[in-house]
């Protein structure tokens, strides 16, 4: 099972459409959504996002995508968590 890109950082850019946090598009995250949607199709969005997103913010998303990854919770909500 492939892990969604979302990172709790949901908020999208008004001009590109793409979210803050995971780079994709509404339309992306609703296909996430969809049980009908390939495994295939799932890598290809992540190598597709990780392509839109440049610097600190591609740095951000990697940390805590392979965060969440390994640890089943995003930077962001185990931060908040511990607040």
């Amino acid at each position: 099972m492939i892990v969604s890109p979302c990172i709790s950082i949901c908020k999208t850019d008004p001009k590109t459409g793409y979210c803050y946090g995971c780079g994709r598009t509404n339309a992306e995250k609703q296909k996430w959504k969809s049980e009908e949607t390939l495994e295939e199709w799932k890598l290809e969005n992540i190598i597709t996002i990780k392509k839109r997103l440049t610097g600190w913010q591609l740095k951000s998303f990697e940390e805590s995508y392979t965060y969440k990854i390994e640890n089943g919770i995003s930077l962001f909500k185990k931060n908040f968590k511990n607040e």
